[in-house]
């Protein structure tokens, strides 16, 4: 008996906890949706409001976004050879990256129509959502998201804009850089490339 009461509390636990964890598919429309709704907020509205509009945008995006794991992705065997200093930094430099990249993209975008075209799961631990934005020209730009799943949640580890992998591209240009120069050198001009990023947004 108690060996039965057991099983089932575990299914049960096991039942409510699939049911709790909303799909990727949803975790994305919850995260764009709520990018849409900062875009379209008049008090974010306008160039001289461009850093308090791109600072509730980082937060919303930091929500599902693995910098880590995009970092570790992207510095490829380079990883490895890192410090726990260097991680650290590294990861920073690549968040604001990645964070400029994604919304330079989306930025433009508020009336526009999204459609989820796709969710694609693979072993309950990867998937891919696949997404297009429909301009007013009725021009389809297609944007897909690359997650996995962390035991508790869907975290999105790439992204793909109208067919280039940002992780696949940044570790090309990383990869190109260390190998002509060094890692150092890389950092070097991340650095320098954000601090031009925060001077042409004043």
């Amino acid at each position: 008996m108690k060996k039965f009461i057991l099983i089932l509390s575990i299914f049960i636990f096991t039942v409510s906890f699939s049911f709790a964890v909303i799909s990727p598919k949803e975790q994305i429309k919850k995260t764009v949706d709520k990018v849409i709704s900062i875009l379209k907020d008049p008090k974010y509205k306008g160039k001289e409001k461009t850093q308090q509009r791109r600072a509730a945008l980082r937060a919303e995006i930091g929500k599902v976004f693995d910098f880590e794991e995009m970092s570790k992705r992207s510095l490829g065997v380079y990883w490895r050879e890192r410090t726990s200093q260097e991680k650290k930094e590294f990861i920073e430099l690549y968040k604001d990256l990645l964070e400029r990249s994604y919304i330079e993209k989306i930025e433009s975008y508020t009336d526009e129509e999204i459609v989820y075209t796709d969710e694609r799961i693979e072993n309950n631990k990867y998937a891919e959502v696949k997404t297009k934005i429909i301009t007013k020209e009725r021009k389809e730009i297609p944007i897909d998201y690359r997650l996995y799943f962390t035991g508790s949640e869907w975290k999105v580890y790439d992204i793909v804009i109208e067919g280039v992998s940002l992780v696949s591209n940044y570790r090309s240009q990383f990869t190109k850089i260390i190998r002509n120069h060094s890692y150092q050198e890389l950092v070097k001009r991340m650095k320098n490339k954000q601090i031009e990023e925060i001077t042409r947004e004043k």
